[in-house]
């Protein structure tokens, strides 16, 4: 019989970017409850009860070299860093919608990478760590309207694979957890609208959008014990959602 301590965390130190709300504090809080010390690094430095919050703008290089030096003064090394900061910035005039694609790269994608690699020595240190990354169903889906995002999800799908290769001799594995439609402050707009939220809905296999807390089951498992064979994956959260064929009506007999 399976060993249910393999999806413990006791003992573990995680680092959860984006830990303020949404996905990020339902995984920080999460980790938590499942035995790990959790660091939550968020612009605002707030994290869920029990974590330690840290201010930090993954799209400023120097602030997330100072999170990770507090960090390291607090020990020598981290079993887990979760990237779940992400921005998804409105449609503005034509002539910012270049700067709208690179302030959300710069986020996104770039931010996430200089996490890894201003982690990285903590990780390796740890002997045996993971890496997630919260990329979306965006990293293999086209979505309109939104060009900065899907690039860098898709991106950051790529970047999770590349690293999973680049840092198996040092012990760490890297993966990535990607959502489907969550119900938080970044889709408000959609879940508040009832004919996009019913598209939404319906979209899925399971009915109903996601919740962030349907979230954490990976989260633990992908940074347990429990995952130890298990690296360059991306995991589909999503209620279904890539894996639906025909979208048929609630009133379709056929």
């Amino acid at each position: 019989m399976p060993d249910p301590s393999i999806f413990s965390l006791a003992g573990k130190i995680a680092v959860v970017t984006g830990a303020s709300r949404g996905i990020g504090a339902a995984i920080a809080s999460g980790l938590q409850n499942a035995g790990a010390t959790v660091f939550g690094l968020s612009r605002s430095g707030t994290a869920p009860q029990g974590a330690s919050g840290i201010a930090c703008d993954l799209s400023d290089d120097a602030a997330i070299e100072s999170a990770f030096r507090t960090i390291a003064a607090r020990g020598d090394r981290i079993d887990a860093l979760v990237n779940a900061a992400g921005i998804s910035l409105p449609a503005q005039s034509a002539e910012s919608e270049l700067a709208r694609f690179r302030a959300t790269v710069a986020t996104d994608l770039t931010g996430a990478y200089a996490a890894i690699l201003a982690a990285h020595p903590l990780l390796k240190n740890a002997g045996s760590a993971a890496i997630v990354n919260v990329t979306s169903i965006n990293s293999v889906r086209g979505f309109p309207g939104n060009p900065g995002y899907v690039a860098a999800k898709a991106g950051l799908a790529g970047l999770t694979r590349a690293l999973a290769a680049d840092y198996a001799a040092d012990g760490i594995r890297v993966n990535a957890l990607a959502p489907g439609y969550v119900a938080t402050e970044m889709t408000a707009k959609s879940f508040a609208d009832p004919v996009m939220h019913e598209d939404r809905r319906r979209h899925t296999m399971l009915g109903r959008w996601g919740q962030p807390a349907d979230m954490v089951g990976a989260a633990i498992f992908l940074t347990s014990d429990a995952s130890a064979y298990v690296t360059g994956q991306e995991i589909f959260v999503d209620g279904g959602w890539i894996a639906k064929g025909l979208a048929i009506s609630s009133d379709s007999k056929s």
